[in-house]
């Protein structure tokens, strides 16, 4: 179960909506929130602990735009973003692994992030989260704790001899983009789409750069400089708008809804939902700083699968997110009283 926060005051938003943007809900389940505890223990044994930035992905950017529904979106969800002409966007890209410096071309940078964050509101909001790499290593938090121990000790071999669906995700090819914006990005977990006549289907977010995807070879890659992807986004973004498109892969009957693992066929059809366009860089202020994502997306006609790393994953996120609010805090108070 989740709590809601009780001091929400979006009294004229559908019930599904009432949750204010800066309070993120916590898991009532205390396994949950201690399994969250041990993985973000974990992350910080393996990257170290970087005060303000977060465990995974520390490396990122934001972005400002707008997303604009397809005529398609609304046959697949009431969502309120999917029947508006535009709704308002901010967005982060970033390196994989809690190294804040880590070089964009260093191999550990992917797979790369793709949040979006949809501004429904006053205080209410909806986010997709995805990542470069169409997939996951682990089914539970349980296991994908497993697997960053096994990291940690620096030969995760015998983890992977016996999961396979680890094996196959570090067996992904994950080559370097020519930019943040020529790659794709996939959410990593289904959600329940419905429609305005409740039709209710289950899909995963897939995310197209407009300009096509552009990978670079091994040798190019090593030839680029450590903030390659960073300086090459805000100059296209200065010269104009960079636009992706929102697809929806939808699964049938047949198709496991509540596992990470497990990628459904490729003929499974796309519908388009949208188009995000990305016309500024985002200020680098106290404001975009706090900004938390949620993998879970909280609204009416866009709801969680059973997958049972939708609650772990958003405890993780809180929890990390008001770490880094408190380090933030932390710095401003020493600064007024240095």
């Amino acid at each position: 179960m989740l709590q809601y926060d009780p001091e929400c005051h979006c009294a004229d938003a559908p019930a599904g909506q009432r949750l204010r943007e800066d309070h993120m809900p916590l898991p009532s389940d205390e396994k949950i929130v201690q399994l969250a505890n041990d993985l973000l223990a974990q992350f910080d044994a393996i990257f170290g602990v970087h005060p303000g930035f977060r465990p995974a992905h520390a490396k990122g950017i934001m972005l400002t735009g707008t997303f604009t529904p397809s005529a398609e979106a609304v046959s697949l969800s009431r969502a309120p973003h999917a029947a508006r002409s535009s709704t308002p966007v901010t967005v982060r890209f970033s390196d994989s692994t809690g190294l804040p410096l880590i070089p964009d071309n260093a191999p550990d940078a992917n797979p790369h992030g793709f949040a979006i964050r949809f501004h429904l509101g006053d205080r209410v909001h909806t986010d997709i989260i995805s990542h470069s790499t169409d997939g996951f290593p682990a089914r539970t938090g349980a296991e994908f704790l497993e697997l960053l121990r096994a990291v940690a000790t620096g030969n995760p071999s015998a983890f992977l001899a016996t999961h396979p669906a680890a094996l196959r995700f570090v067996q992904t090819p994950k080559p370097s983009p020519a930019s943040f914006a020529t790659e794709s990005y996939f959410g990593v977990t289904a959600f329940r789409f419905t429609n305005q006549q409740g039709l209710a289907r289950y899909g995963r977010f897939r995310i197209v750069p407009h300009t096509g995807v552009q990978h670079l070879g091994e040798a190019e890659a090593k030839s680029k400089s450590e903030n390659y992807l960073f300086d090459e986004l805000t100059r296209r973004v200065e010269v104009g708008p960079i636009r992706f498109d929102i697809q929806v892969q939808v699964a049938t009957d047949k198709d496991v809804v509540d596992d990470a693992t497990i990628q459904w066929p490729a003929d499974r059809p796309l519908i388009h939902f949208g188009t995000v366009e990305l016309t500024a860089k985002a200020p680098e202020d106290e404001e975009h700083r706090r900004i938390i994502f949620d993998p879970i997306p909280r609204i009416d006609g866009i709801e969680p699968s059973e997958d049972p790393l939708l609650e772990l994953r958003a405890a993780i996120y809180l929890l990390s997110g008001r770490r880094r609010r408190h380090a933030s805090e932390s710095q401003v108070a020493a600064s007024q009283t240095a």
